[in-house]
């Protein structure tokens, strides 16, 4: 017995349906081409070009299959979408596509591609007319070779400086926009956290009030830090993008940063769990450390230097202050 839906088998379609399907998967693609190409404008005005080279050859994908839809079955083309057809493949949604950077935009337009051509060999095997046949292959064909004209294309508008350069921005975007603010928060959650955290730790020597106390100030740090973050600068003029992003960015890892060592009290004996909190302490060190050497080009010997000092001095404030 088979569930009842909505949505039409592929099999069940006439030819004039997938006619008129593959008219508005064609008109769908060259949607989000632009939409990639506008998106790209501003940073990476080569790449933008490209995808305007390809959503005009599906606006001429698309027009043939309407002049053949108009010889063989007249002017009015049937409504049918992607999403009224059980098992088509579908597309990310545009306010989906904002967020994807420039190397997953190019891996997205790659399997856009290949998922036309399998529809398109699907569609011209069911087809009995010779002309819908031919028409199907050639753009079978055409979708196979895209990766060719997008080839063509760059060739076209990224020389290897203008690659170059629209890497060095892509990486110099996701630095300011991710790196930068996720790496203050864990800077933050890990070292600030210390004090309050290892003076409970000391001063009661309880290991789940110390746990309260360290999930309080990391959930508390975290939020402070994602809202200060997110409204200390819009982006428009600094170029750091998105502001909901650095601020997502750096309230979790402002979190985790504190955390880190506020969870090794969920241990009942105190010693245990103060030894292991200190190991996760130089773990997370270290991480900001390698963090800031990869990432912010800051000299490890300097970034060691920095981070290790005010960690220790932090920790052994808590520590005094508890053991006082």
């Amino acid at each position: 017995m088979r569930f009842i839906t909505s949505r039409r088998r592929f099999s069940d379609l006439s030819e004039q349906e997938v006619l008129a399907l593959a008219i508005s998967s064609e008109e769908d693609d060259a949607s989000i081409y632009r939409t990639y190409a506008k998106k790209l404008r501003d940073e990476y005005p080569g790449t933008a070009k490209v995808f305007d080279g390809m959503a005009e050859e599906e606006d001429r994908h698309r027009q043939r299959l309407i002049d053949l839809h108009k010889a063989r079955f007249g002017d009015v083309i049937p409504l049918i979408r992607r999403e009224h057809v059980a098992g088509y493949y579908a597309r990310r949604p545009i306010w989906l596509m904002e967020n994807l950077s420039l190397e997953r935009i190019r891996e997205e337009a790659e399997g856009m591609e290949r998922d036309a051509e399998k529809f398109y060999l699907a569609a011209a095997a069911r087809t009995t007319d010779a002309a819908t046949r031919k028409l199907l292959g050639d753009l079978a064909a055409a979708e196979a070779g895209h990766q060719e004209a997008a080839g063509t294309l760059e060739r076209a508008h990224l020389d290897t400086d203008t690659k170059a350069a629209e890497a060095r921005s892509a990486h110099r975007q996701f630095v300011l926009t991710w790196v930068q603010p996720g790496l203050a928060g864990l800077m933050d959650g890990s070292v600030s956290t210390l004090a309050p955290i290892f003076a409970t730790a000391f001063a009661t020597q309880d290991t789940w009030t110390t746990f309260l106390v360290g999930l309080a100030a990391s959930i508390g740090a975290g939020i402070s830090m994602g809202f200060t973050e997110a409204a200390s600068d819009d982006g428009q003029l600094s170029g750091r993008g998105s502001p909901v992003k650095r601020g997502i960015s750096a309230g979790v890892m402002t979190t985790l940063g504190g955390l880190g060592h506020a969870l090794p009290y969920l241990i009942p004996d105190f010693w245990t769990a103060t030894i292991t909190a200190f190991v996760v302490v130089f773990i997370e060190l270290w991480a900001i450390v390698w963090i800031q050497n990869k990432y912010m080009e800051t000299p490890f010997l300097r970034a060691t230097f920095q981070v290790v000092l005010g960690g220790a001095l932090v920790f052994a404030a808590g520590a005094l202050i508890g053991s006082g």
